[in-house]
């Protein structure tokens, strides 16, 4: 299939704001606004504030603001850095269903909304250069197959460079030979590896993020300078899938391209863990609804789920926070216990204690019989002290594509999100985001 990364640039070159459906439109301003709150919640964290010091090091002197942090703004590369960083700072930035690997709003707004600041673009050339960029990365997700995370890599830190340079290059007005060439670079780009979730060293995961934004801004800066890079960079010999993935489906790359948007498949998170968590943590809420128990008076939980819930995600005495985060068992625990539609609900003290972490270990999980690996559907079982077996399947979670979150849902979540800040002042932030496409600039995003 050569000719395929050309493909997907003639395609991204060629969308427009006014073809674009409105519910398009509508989903790629909630993945933004969402997206926006991830980032100023996570810039208070510690590993954040890092990367927000190197960022201000590295890159005075721009029209980019690092979200949730104040302070002068600095160049794109390092605001996109920082900000793709922070969105993914506390497990809270949007996915996709079916999953892909890709974080569209961790990738795709950090490096665009610098590149836009940089340049004084508006909200509609924003959401267009979402679309862009969300229609090609997922494509590219979808082509792996799971097999580069299968392998060890980080997913999105692999697949969000060629997103984050398709928005970026959008944003610089591209033609189909540079926006080829900045795809052929970001293919050098790509990486970051899962080592982080079997052992020390989490806070690099977030940094995955923080580099794929970054990436795209340097792939679509130099390839506007006439910079080179291979135009088979993802179905070559030694492009991206043949290289990345032990197995791949380059038909995905290019499949219902301008037919189907697959924006339509990004989803956002209710709660501060992994996504193979959530439909565990919907099924405890909904039993602890129906039958009003405590942590008190629960014996055990048993999660049947797929293979990665039960191997990869299956840790019962995390390390730190990140890996409790990560963990199906210590999250269902934690849920419990606590409010999980709260991020501060997984803190420090949530690692100490003691009730949580015994119960997490009570929490037994297994793969069900044929349960396919993008399948994240699960059934809970809990057996109370007194006896009583309550179980619930779910298989899917309100801000899924066939549950999103509606208007009230949505900023719900972001208001919770920001809520150490000025209330008043973020309703109008939030008010403004569903507005974007009315807004002529975009320097008012900044916090």
């Amino acid at each position: 299939m050569n000719g395929t990364t050309r493909r997907l640039a003639d395609y991204a070159v060629a969308v427009r704001y006014e073809d674009l459906p409105p519910p398009v439109i509508q989903r790629a301003k909630d993945c933004i606004t969402d997206t926006v709150g991830a980032i100023i919640y996570g810039a208070d964290l510690p590993w954040s504030k890092m990367i927000i010091a190197y960022a201000r090091a590295n890159g005075p002197g721009g029209n980019s603001f690092i979200l949730g942090a104040g302070g002068e703004p600095v160049r794109a590369a390092s605001a996109a850095l920082a900000n793709g960083a922070l969105a993914h700072a506390f497990e809270l930035d949007n996915l996709t269903k079916p999953g892909s690997g890709v974080h569209p709003g961790a990738t795709l707004v950090p490096s665009a909304l610098a590149v836009a600041q940089q340049q004084g673009t508006s909200g509609r050339d924003l959401v267009t250069a979402f679309v862009a960029g969300a229609e090609v990365m997922i494509r590219i997700g979808r082509a792996t197959k799971h097999t580069n995370e299968a392998r060890g890599f980080h997913a999105p830190g692999t697949t969000g460079p060629f997103g984050a340079t398709v928005a970026v290059g959008k944003l610089h007005s591209f033609d189909s030979a540079k926006m080829t060439n900045a795809l052929g670079i970001a293919g050098s780009l790509a990486g970051g590896l899962l080592e982080f979730a079997r052992s020390d060293g989490a806070m690099v995961k977030r940094l995955h993020l923080g580099r794929a934004a970054e990436g795209g801004v340097l792939a679509a800066s130099l390839a506007a300078e006439g910079f080179t890079g291979p135009s088979t960079v993802l179905e070559g010999d030694y492009g991206f899938l043949r290289v990345f993935c032990s197995d791949y489906d380059l038909n995905e790359l290019t499949r219902e391209l301008g037919e189907t948007y697959l924006t339509m498949t990004t989803m956002i998170k209710r709660f501060a863990c992994h996504v193979t968590a959530h439909n565990p943590v919907e099924a405890t809420l909904g039993l602890k609804q129906e039958h009003s128990f405590s942590g008190s008076d629960v014996a055990s939980i048993a999660v049947v789920g797929n293979q990665r819930m039960a191997r990869i995600n299956n840790i019962p005495v995390p390390a730190d926070v990140m890996h409790a985060q990560y963990s199906v068992p210590f999250s269902v625990a934690l849920s419990v216990y606590r409010d999980p539609r709260d991020p501060r609900s997984f803190d420090e003290s949530a690692m100490r204690d003691p009730d949580i972490r015994a119960l997490a270990q009570r929490v037994s999980m297994s793969v069900a019989d044929g349960q396919a690996s993008s399948d994240l559907s699960c059934t809970l079982t809990i057996t109370l002290k007194d006896g009583r077996v309550l179980t619930r399947r779910v298989t899917g979670f309100r801000g899924t594509p066939e549950q999103p979150l509606d208007q009230a849902g949505l900023r719900e979540r972001f208001l919770m999100l920001t809520r150490h800040l000025n209330q008043s002042k973020m309703e109008d932030l939030f008010d403004r985001l569903q507005r974007l496409e009315m807004e002529q600039n975009l320097n008012w995003i900044k916090v």
